[in-house]
């Protein structure tokens, strides 16, 4: 097992940008983005989760850690059409513009479908799927007026793997992938991109209070490096999604992953 490389050095790729990540609270890829982005320069944060106290939390961690104090945040659930037009519209106004979307938000739970409830899969689509898309519908619309604005979305490979008990969350991230395809193509002539990422595997504290760590240790086994992402480094990828050195990237799915998608 090779050990996770040591933590980069920013380069200045989000200067002048300004940047909102939804579900960016806590020890996650959210975080670990939100985090990154002041590091690479961005001139204003706005950070959202549904945990409070968490999320004062990262946002204090983020000043104090990056010297960056323009950080916003608002309570959201991605599942509540009314908290995301109020999310979008503050952050907008709060930083004049929003520049890159991160829609980080997801809901993950282990089921097999013969025993899966109705309420189980629809609480799993409504905040991984369709959360993510009534985010970029919001953003879209102050975006576009603007002709300009990058969004990137969270998925996972396992919106092409197939893997037991994961049919819900596999499915909704399969989506997120459609629905990333389908909306850059809209959006392109706005000058918007709108690009994914697909992570295999980043272990961080969220992930390992809702999966056993047996299974945690036995998927971080298969990949190349024999180890998972650190959370970070499944951030850089979005930096350079978020940056102007994807420029001519739309409607990709890009595979954060040490083996073959």
């Amino acid at each position: 097992m090779q050990t996770a490389p040591t933590y980069l050095a920013p380069h200045g790729l989000l200067r002048g940008k300004s940047v909102l990540v939804t579900a960016a609270a806590g020890a996650g890829i959210g975080f670990a983005m939100a985090k990154r982005a002041a590091e690479e320069g961005c001139r204003a944060l706005f950070i959202s989760d549904v945990h409070e106290k968490r999320l004062a939390t990262a946002a204090q961690t983020i000043r104090e850690e990056t010297g960056l104090q323009a950080v916003y945040t608002r309570m959201c659930n991605v599942s509540a059409q009314d908290q995301v037009s109020a999310l979008v519209s503050e952050a907008d106004q709060a930083m004049d513009g929003i520049d890159v979307l991160v829609n980080n938000a997801g809901l993950g739970s282990s089921q097999k479908v013969v025993d899966m409830a109705d309420q189980e899969w629809d609480q799993v689509i409504g905040v991984t799927l369709t959360g993510t898309f009534r985010m970029m519908r919001a953003a879209l619309a102050v975006m576009q007026p603007r002709g300009r604005g990058v969004i990137i979305n969270n998925a996972s490979v396992l919106g092409w793997r197939a893997q037991a008990e994961q049919a819900h969350y596999a499915a909704a991230k399969a989506g997120v992938m459609a629905l990333t395809r389908c909306a850059a193509l809209e959006a392109a002539e706005f000058g918007i991109r709108i690009n994914a990422v697909a992570p295999s595997i980043a272990i961080h504290a969220f992930l390992k209070k809702s999966a056993p760590q047996e299974l945690l240790d036995q998927l971080s086994a298969r990949e190349a490096f024999g180890r998972a992402a650190e959370p970070w480094e499944v951030a850089n990828v979005m930096v350079f999604l978020a940056s102007d050195y994807s420029s001519y990237m739309t409607g990709e799915v890009i595979s954060v992953s040490s083996q073959r998608a």
